[in-house]
């Protein structure tokens, strides 16, 4: 079945003492349109999430988000500057001895200068952690698939149903043309013996003009196309292959032809038969933007 190009998956979990979430959703769009958002100092993710995401999904506008959280161990070390604190340290002592001011130093009083310690990032294995986003990106990315094939399926049927009323018209549009040409004929013999009054009725005249008019009002060719172009629709909306711009241009196709018979037959029934079945083609046009 075809697949819908809306769709929303998210996965939250613990990788090696960082809580991961993504999160992926999509919307109709005419080409693959993506966009992702990671925290700052991890943007090396990006392009390696587009690829992935590219693989299974051809068109439509993805926007992927990821939240990384250290839980457990540090990912920061903290250090002390020792060359500031001997100097901090002998600064004190002289102070105490040289003004007497009492010596009460002390680890808490220390603390609170900053300048003594160096806090240092823990540089990231970039690898390591694209294995775990990776693995989190995956299980994001099939419940969104789950949810687009899904929601997929449920259009395909909507669609399939809709080609299948205009299928059933076709057969009445055909008969219908046929009683078109009887009814002519017999209006055209009505008239030409009112005209002509005891005068003979030139038979073979009459049926060169039903024939041209036959011709003219012929849609077997037009019948025909649409009945191929609905199967060749059908045949895209059981694959699981994306399809989505095909579609548009065998609708094209199908408009082309209604509107044609719509042309060629002027009579009431199959006015009508055309009217719904372009109020049904355009419904169908409206729901296969949502395909891929």
């Amino acid at each position: 079945m075809a697949n819908s190009m809306t769709g929303y998956g998210r996965h939250q979990g613990l990788y090696h003492g960082r809580d991961i979430t993504v999160e992926i959703k999509a919307v109709n769009h005419r080409y693959f349109d993506f966009s992702c958002r990671v925290p700052r100092a991890y943007g090396f993710l990006e392009e390696r999430l587009k690829k992935l995401v590219q693989k299974s999904v051809s068109r439509g506008k993805v926007d992927v988000y990821v939240a990384i959280a250290q839980v457990e161990g540090p990912d920061v070390s903290v250090s002390l500057n020792d060359a500031l604190l001997r100097s901090y340290l002998q600064a004190l002592h002289r102070m105490s001895e040289d003004y007497g001011v009492r010596d009460d130093i002390s680890v808490s009083v220390l603390a609170q200068n900053s300048e003594l310690f160096q806090i240092v990032r823990q540089d990231e294995d970039a690898e390591a952690l694209w294995a775990d986003v990776e693995l989190a990106a995956r299980c994001a990315l099939d419940a969104f698939l789950a949810m687009r094939a899904a929601e997929g399926e449920r259009l395909t049927q909507d669609l399939l149903s809709r080609t299948d009323t205009i299928l059933q018209t076709l057969p009445v549009i055909e008969q219908a043309s046929l009683r078109t040409c009887e009814i002519y004929r017999e209006n055209l013999t009505a008239l030409l013996k009112e005209l002509l009054g005891e005068l003979p009725l030139d038979e073979a005249r009459l049926i060169t003009e039903v024939a041209l008019y036959a011709d003219r009002i012929n849609i077997t060719e037009e019948v025909v196309r649409l009945r191929s172009h609905i199967a060749e629709l059908e045949k895209l909306l059981r694959s699981s292959a994306p399809s989505g711009r095909k579609m548009d241009f065998l609708l094209q196709e199908m408009n082309r032809e209604i509107n044609t018979i719509g042309s060629k037959s002027q009579i009431k029934d199959i006015s009508m038969l055309v009217v719904e079945n372009k109020a049904e083609l355009e419904k169908i046009r409206e729901q296969v933007q949502n395909l891929e």
